[in-house]
């Protein structure tokens, strides 16, 4: 049998906090939507981190590539309420939100609440909808509450946004505002899937015949689950040096010349906050310059406009993005 090497006793260490739930938890979801979804695993990701750190996350891909179905069974594996709004031109506010109902009976008017009010709100095609109802979402969003009527209804927790859309549609679609797509800690960029993973789409479709993907998924977190974990991810360590590599990065795309428009401040959060989630679910209480690289561009992408020039030359803000990372010496 082979002998440890001391050195390698020095460099393990003990978490001061107990993550073990965590993990076993992000397993079990993993493992409940690889019965049904292959591959993707940037996404799914992506996603749990979302729900950790507590925030919302726009997916942006093609059509077919399971952007819809991925949310939903992530949504179910977990056992809290869930609604889907589609998203079309002709969508009202109170087609989300609710409206007041006369009451024959009691002679006074009663709300009916919408099918905003949910734990896990999955929007499809949230770029089909005019302002107004947007703008009714972003309140939602923005503070976990509504108001209607001069009253305010709060959201229970957990509340998120799983929105998806569609980039290569343009016809009756309208363009989210900058203010809206701050709201969203990712924006999830889907890509095809390999050959590999095609080919094993096709033999899992057949395998399963008729039978329905939502009756593979089983629940295996509860919402108070997700709060005691939400909670766990608030004390994850972020060294001193690792703060200012975040600022620097956010403060960057403000000075950067390939940029129009820079990261608010809520980028800043966003970026400490997810990369205390990625740390988490690899089974850290401390965050690392790599956690920070792997979340910076869905956190970054959609936040920053680059300047027409840039544009018209073919620069994209992914590209952007990676060169400020990189150009900043990384805290030892």
């Amino acid at each position: 049998m082979e002998e440890q090497n001391p050195q390698d006793e020095s460099l393990q260490f003990n978490s001061r906090i107990d993550l073990s739930k965590l993990q076993e938890a992000v397993t079990k979801i993993k493992n409940e939507l690889g019965k049904v979804i292959i591959g993707q695993q940037n996404m799914i990701e992506l996603l749990v981190i979302s729900i950790l750190a507590d925030g919302h996350s726009l997916i942006e891909g093609v059509p077919g590539v399971a952007k819809t179905v991925t949310a939903k069974l992530l949504a179910k594996t977990m056992n809290v309420d869930f609604s889907r709004i589609q998203f079309t031109p002709d969508l009202m506010p109170s087609d989300i939100l609710g409206t007041s109902v006369f009451n024959v009976k009691t002679s006074e008017f009663e709300f009916k609440k919408g099918p905003l009010f949910a734990n896990i709100i999955l929007i499809d095609e949230i770029n089909r909808a005019p302002a107004k109802t947007q703008a009714a979402l972003f309140e939602a969003m923005a503070e976990r509450q509504i108001t209607i009527d001069g009253l305010e209804f709060d959201m229970k927790p957990p509340f998120l946004v799983f929105a998806t859309q569609n980039p290569v549609e343009q016809e009756g679609t309208y363009r989210l505002p900058e203010a809206q797509l701050d709201r969203f800690l990712f924006k999830i960029n889907v890509e095809y899937p390999s050959l590999e993973e095609e080919i094993r789409i096709l033999e899992s479709k057949h395998e399963q015949k008729n039978a329905d993907p939502e009756e593979l998924i089983k629940s295996v977190l509860t919402a108070k689950q997700i709060a005691e974990y939400q909670k766990t991810i608030k004390e994850v360590i972020v060294e001193d040096n690792l703060m200012k590599y975040i600022a620097s990065i956010v403060n960057n795309t403000r000075t950067n010349a390939n940029l129009y428009l820079g990261a608010s401040p809520r980028a800043s959060i966003a970026l400490m906050d997810a990369s205390k989630a990625m740390a988490a679910i690899n089974g850290r209480d401390f965050i690392t310059p790599d956690d920070i690289k792997k979340v910076a561009y869905p956190i970054l992408g959609h936040r920053v406009i680059l300047t027409p020039e840039r544009e018209m030359e073919g620069f994209t803000t992914e590209k952007v993005v990676q060169q400020i990372v990189e150009g900043i010496e990384v805290p030892r």
